[in-house]
C-alpha cells in the first residue's frame, strides 16, 4: 500500500518550512527599511537609492543561477544552503555596522559589501532549500503538492512578521534605529542556520532513511563515464553563455547606456533562453511549449517590475504621502509591507478552491488567461491609487485606505500570476530542461527587479516634510518625453504598462493555450 494516503508529512518539511520562514523574516525585514534608510539615514536621493534597490533585488534572483550550478555539480544542497546562510548572516550584520556608524565614511562601505554578502548568501540558499523538499518524499507521492503548499505558508508568514518586528524596531522616526532593525534581520539568519545545522542528520532523510542534499559524488559512484560526460556538456553550454552574454553586456552597456548590472541581468535574461531554444535534441512540440514559456516570461517582467514597487516607491510614499496615524499613534511606513504576505495566506485557500471549483465545471481558465487576469489586477491596483492622488497637493497626506486596497488588489493579481507561473514552467519543461527553464524564469523576475528601480527612481520630488525643506530648482523627471511631475503622472505608468501587458496577453492567450499542446 501506498504510504501517500496512510501516513502524515516527514518532519523533515517542517524543519525546512521553520528554516526557510526565518530566512525569509531576515530578507523580508531588511527589504523592508532598505529604502527608507537610503533615504533617511544615508542621505541618498530617491532616484540612487531606487537604482542601488533594483541592483539589489534583481541580483538576489540572478545569483541562485550560479549557486544553482554549484551545488548540482559540487556542493550539493546542504553545504550551499550552510554557506549560502552564513554569508546572508554576515551581510545582515555588516548592514548593522552600517546603521551604526552614520556620518562616516565606514556607513556607505558596510552598506554596499553587506548588500554583497546578501547577494551571494542568496544565491546558494534560495535554489537548494525548496529543492530538498520534494527529496523528502518518493517519486509520485500525492503529498508532494501538499507539502510545497505549507513550504510556501512558512515563506509568508516569515514574509509577514518580518516588516512588524525589522520596522517596529528599525522604522521609528530616529535614523539611528535602523540598526536595530537590521540586527533583527541578522538574528533571524541565525537562527535559520543554527535550526537547520542541529536537525539536518536526523530528520532530512528520505522514505529509505537515506539523507537527502548530499553532495553529487555521494549519488553517482559508479558512474565515473556519465559524469565526466555531463561535465564535458555542461562546460561547452557554460562557454556559449558566457561568449553570448558578455557581447551582450557590452551592447546593453555601451550601446543603451544600462550601468554594468542592469546590462549583466538583461543580458543574462537572453542568452540563457537563446541557448536553450536553439538546443538541436529539442522536437516541435518541445520548441513550442518553450516558447510559450519565453513569452509569458515576458509578461512576468511587466507584473513583477510594477509589484516590486512595494519595497521601492510606494514605501516612500507610504512614508511620505500616506496618513498612518490611528489615533495618536502612527504607523511605521514598513509595516504596509505586511499587507501582501497576510492576503497570501487568507486568500490562496480561496483561489485554490476557485481554481478547483472552475475545473470541475469544465471552466477553469488556462494558465496564460489567468495570468492576464493577474496583470489586470495589478492595473486596476494602480488606477485606485491614482484616483486618490489625482489633484491633491503634494504637502497633503492621503487616507492609507488606498494604499491598503492597493496592495489587497496586487495580492489577488500575485495569487492569479505567480504559483500559476511556477506550476505552468514545470509542466511544460521537457524533464532535461527542467532546471534550467526554472531558473530562465526567475531570471525574468532579475529583469524585472532591476527594471523596477529604475521606474522607482522616475518617481517625483518628494512630498509632505520632504516638499516643505526643498529649496531651489527641482528636475522633473520623464520618461519617453512624459513629464512626471506628480504621483498621479507616476502612477499612471505602471497604468499603462500593466493594463497594455494584460490587453496583449489576453488577445494572445488562445495562440498560447494551442502552442502548449494539451497542457493545462
Amino acid at each position: 500500500m501506498s504510504q501517500t494516503a496512510s501516513k502524515g508529512h516527514p518532519k523533515g518539511l517542517y524543519i525546512l518550512f521553520i528554516t526557510e520562514m526565518w530566512e525569509r523574516f531576515s530578507y523580508y525585514g531588511m527589504r523592508a527599511i532598505l529604502m527608507l534608510f537610503l533615504v533617511k539615514a544615508l542621505m541618498m536621493s530617491e532616484k540612487d537609492a531606487s537604482n542601488i534597490y533594483g541592483s539589489y533585488t534583481g541580483l538576489v534572483y540572478l545569483t541562485p543561477l550560479i549557486g544553482g550550478y554549484i551545488s548540482d555539480r559540487y556542493w550539493g544542497n546542504r553545504r550551499s544552503i550552510l554557506v549560502g546562510g552564513i554569508l546572508m548572516a554576515i551581510g545582515q550584520i555588516l548592514m548593522f555596522m552600517s546603521g551604526n556608524s552614520l556620518g562616516t565614511a565606514t556607513s556607505n562601505t558596510a552598506m554596499l559589501a553587506g548588500l554583497g554578502f546578501l547577494i551571494i548568501g542568496n544565491g546558494f540558499f534560495k535554489p537548494n532549500i525548496s529543492t530538498m523538499v520534494g527529496q523528502l518524499y518518493p517519486k509520485g507521492d500525492a503529498r508532494v503538492d501538499g507539502a510545497f503548499t505549507i513550504f510556501y505558508m512558512g515563506i509568508n508568514l516569515g514574509a509577514f512578521f518580518s516588516p512588524l518586528v525589522c520596522g517596529g524596531l528599525g522604522d521609528t522616526g530616529d535614523i539611528h534605529d535602523f540598526r536595530w532593525g537590521f540586527l533583527a534581520a541578522g538574528i533571524g539568519m541565525i537562527i535559520s542556520v543554527i535550526i537547520f545545522e542541529l536537525t539536518k542528520h536526523k530528520y532530512l532523510i528520505d522514505p529509505e532513511g537515506k539523507p537527502v542534499g548530499m553532495p553529487p559524488a555521494h549519488y553517482r559512484k559508479g558512474e565515473p563515464a556519465a559524469a565526466k560526460a555531463a561535465g564535458s556538456t555542461n562546460m561547452n553550454k557554460i562557454l556559449a553563455i558566457l561568449v553570448i552574454g558578455i557581447g551582450l553586456v557590452w551592447a546593453f552597456n555601451k550601446l543603451m547606456g544600462l550601468d554594468l548590472i542592469g546590462a549583466l541581468i538583461f543580458s543574462s535574461a537572453i542568452a540563457v533562453p537563446a541557448l536553450i531554444i536553439t538546443d538541436g535534441s529539442l522536437s516541435g512540440n518541445e520548441k513550442e511549449r518553450i516558447w510559450v514559456i519565453f513569452i509569458l516570461a515576458f509578461f512576468v517582467v511587466f507584473f513583477w517590475s510594477a509589484f516590486e514597487q512595494a519595497g521601492a516607491s510606494l514605501t516612500i510614499f507610504a512614508d511620505q504621502q500616506t496618513n498612518r496615524h490611528i489615533g495618536s499613534w502612527e504607523m511605521p511606513a514598513s509595516w504596509f509591507q505586511s499587507i501582501n504576505p497576510l492576503g497570501i495566506i487568507l486568500l490562496a485557500p480561496l483561489f485554490s478552491s476557485l481554481w478547483v471549483s472552475l475545473g470541475r465545471r469544465g471552466a477553469e481558465p488556462p494558465s496564460p488567461l489567468k495570468m492576464a487576469i493577474g496583470l489586470a489586477l495589478l492595473c486596476v491596483g494602480y488606477i485606485v491609487i491614482a484616483i486618490g492622488v489625482k489633484g491633491v497637493d503634494a504637502s497633503i497626506k492621503i487616507s492609507m485606505w488606498w494604499l491598503i486596497v492597493l496592495y489587497v488588489l496586487h495580492t489577488m493579481g500575485e495569487l492569479c500570476l505567480s504559483p500559476i507561473g511556477l506550476s505552468m514552467v514545470s509542466k511544460l519543461a521537457p524533464i532535461r530542461f527542467a532546471s534550467l527553464l526554472m531558473g530562465t524564469w526567475f531570471l525574468a523576475n532579475a529583469a524585472a527587479n532591476k527594471l523596477a528601480g529604475s521606474l522607482s527612481a522616475l518617481i517625483p520630488p518628494g512630498a509632505g516634510e520632504h516638499a516643505a525643506a526643498a529649496t531651489g530648482p527641482v528636475e522633473i523627471p520623464s520618461i519617453l518625453g512624459f513629464q512626471i511631475a506628480d504621483l498621479y503622472s507616476f502612477f499612471m505608468i505602471f497604468i499603462v504598462m500593466s493594463g497594455a501587458a494584460a490587453l496583449l496577453l489576453f488577445v494572445l492567450y488562445r495562440w498560447l493555450s494551442r502552442m502548449m499542446h494539451g497542457v493545462h
